[in-house]
This record gives C-alpha cells, sequence and structure tokens, in this order.
C-alpha cells in the first residue's frame, strides 16, 4: 500500500510517496511561496499516484482539535499568507483521501518514534533548533496536544550574567528561539552559524541556553530520550557542551540511568535527517485507520 507525506516547512514543501515499511519511494521539493501557487504544484504531484492517504507535518501554529471549525488548519503564522489557511481541506477536495496532521516537530518525533532512535520508548522529545525552536512530545506513546500543541521554544530563559544580547523573538524577546535559533546566534555575532563554527565562545553560549531548557523538560516531562536536530546541531562541538551543561544543571537532583549515560540519552537524529518526512507519512497512515 503507498500513503503520501508532506512535511511543510516555511521555505519549502517536501513531497514524498511511502510504503508501511517507512520506505521513501519519490520525493520532491517545492518552494514555499503562497497557498495560490504552491498547492496546486503539490496536489499535482499526489494525483495519480494512488496513495491510500495523505499525512502532513507542518509549521505552525496549527490547530488540531478535531471539534474545532477550523481543525486542519494554520492558524497565526507569521507567514502571512497562509495565515487562517486551510492545508487540510484542500487536499481533501482535491485528493478525496484521508489526511493527517500535526506539527512539523511532531512528525519528527513520530518517525524516531516508529522508526528511529525513540522506537519502543513511550515518552520522547524532539527538539528542532534551526530558523526557529520547535519541541516535539511524544508523552504515554502518543503525541501531545493539548490546548493547541506544544510550543517549548518559547519558554523563557534566564539569561546568562555575561550576555547582553536583548533576544531575537519579537513575541516574547528571551525566549529559547529568541536566544538560541540561527537567526538570534546570526544577530549577537554578527555571523551565521556555520561561520562561527571556530568561535568556542559562541557554542558555550548556545550550550548554556539548550541545556536549560533541556533540564527544564527533564524535570516537566521525564523523557526516555531527548533528540536534538536542525541546522545548528550540525556543529558538532555543541552536543558534549550541551551534555556536560545538563549534568551541571540536574546537579545530582534525579539518578537514572538515562542520565548516568548521557550520550545515548541526549542525541542526534537516527534517520539521515528524513525523521520529518518519514513521520508525516506515519500520520497519512495513522489517519486511515482511524477512519475505517
Amino acid at each position: 500500500m503507498l500513503f503520501g507525506a508532506l512535511e511543510a516547512g516555511g521555505t519549502k514543501m517536501v513531497c514524498a510517496i511511502g510504503n508501511e515499511n517507512g520506505e521513501i519511494l519519490e520525493r520532491i521539493s517545492i518552494p514555499t511561496e503562497t497557498p495560490e501557487i504552491t498547492m496546486p504544484r503539490m496536489a499535482e504531484f499526489f494525483k495519480g499516484k494512488e496513495i491510500a492517504s495523505l499525512g502532513i507535518a507542518c509549521f505552525g501554529p496549527i490547530d488540531l482539535n478535531r471539534s474545532s471549525e477550523t481543525y486542519g488548519y494554520i492558524t497565526t503564522t507569521p507567514k502571512l499568507p497562509w495565515k487562517n489557511y486551510d492545508i487540510c481541506g484542500y487536499f481533501r477536495k482535491e485528493l478525496n483521501i484521508p489526511v493527517g496532521f500535526d506539527t512539523d516537530v511532531n512528525g519528527s518525533m513520530l518517525g524516531e518514534a516508529t522508526w528511529g532512535c525513540a522506537k519502543g520508548l513511550d515518552t520522547a522529545i524532539y527538539i528542532t533548533i534551526g530558523t526557529g525552536v520547535g519541541v516535539g512530545v511524544m508523552a504515554g506513546g502518543r503525541l501531545l496536544h493539548g490546548m493547541l500543541h506544544p510550543e517549548a521554544g518559547h519558554i523563557l530563559m534566564p539569561v546568562r550574567s555575561d550576555d547582553t544580547y536583548a533576544g531575537k523573538c519579537p513575541y516574547h524577546g528571551t525566549c529559547l528561539e529568541g536566544m538560541a535559533a540561527g537567526p538570534a546566534i546570526e544577530a549577537r555575532w554578527g555571523a551565521p552559524a556555520k561561520e562561527l563554527a571556530d568561535r568556542p565562545e559562541v557554542w558555550d553560549l548556545e550550550a548554556y541556553y539548550l541545556a536549560h531548557a533541556l533540564t527544564s523538560y527533564i524535570m516537566i516531562l521525564s523523557p526516555q530520550k531527548i533528540i536534538m536536530g536542525g541546522g545548528v546541531m550540525h556543529q558538532t562541538q555543541l552536543m558534549d557542551k550541551v551534555r556536560a551543561y545538563v549534568k551541571e544543571m540536574v546537579n545530582g537532583y534525579l539518578v537514572t540511568k538515562e542520565l548516568e549515560d548521557l550520550e545515548n540519552y541526549i542525541v542526534l537524529p537516527s534517520l539521515d535527517d528524513n525523521q520529518g518526512i518519514m513521520g508525516a507519512l506515519k500520520l497519512g497512515m495513522m489517519e486511515l485507520e482511524l477512519q475505517k
């Protein structure tokens, strides 16, 4: 059986066809322009492929409340052409198949939980640190939604005493995204992250903020694994610094086998950067089962 998958991002839309084993058989990448331009191109890719359902892992905020009139919509996104856009409704109309829907980071979490390093666990988190910061949460074997969906990239951060940066987030200033996402790194240091690899002070401060957030997530969610993805995490020197700061901040309060083995607890993604599109594939599979 074939399924469609869409990893909907702010700069590109990755569309794929895959099977129930998570194998990606065909994919294309389409620039994210306006819905009027981008949506017909994506629908055309999926038409005629005999897919049983479509899964969408989407940038947000989005409406995941099935009883809501705007379920399946992209809602208050700063990407203004997509604000209050019914992305699921469009595909249901054009393709006439079930459409599964969740956040992009929940999709990545689902991919890792189904086929990757979080397989067999019931509680884990996936964090992406790139243009923004997002956190996907699986708790008790289910993707966490609640009132809306986790926006854990916007938790407020204590500013380190040697940091004078005011924060990049237009809503919260010094939240995690405002202090540690790619645009914040560039604004604070005057160059993009990829040009700062040989500046240890950059990555010490970055690790400090990421570890503060991880320590909060550990105390609140008690994840069995923490997966860190996104462009900023391509800095290979960062992970060891994050683990060291987490150990310092937990400060022996919790004693678990996971925290005693941080190299296997706080990890990079395991699916060769396919976790998002594979998670979207699984969202489609789950929606088909739900509607049977």
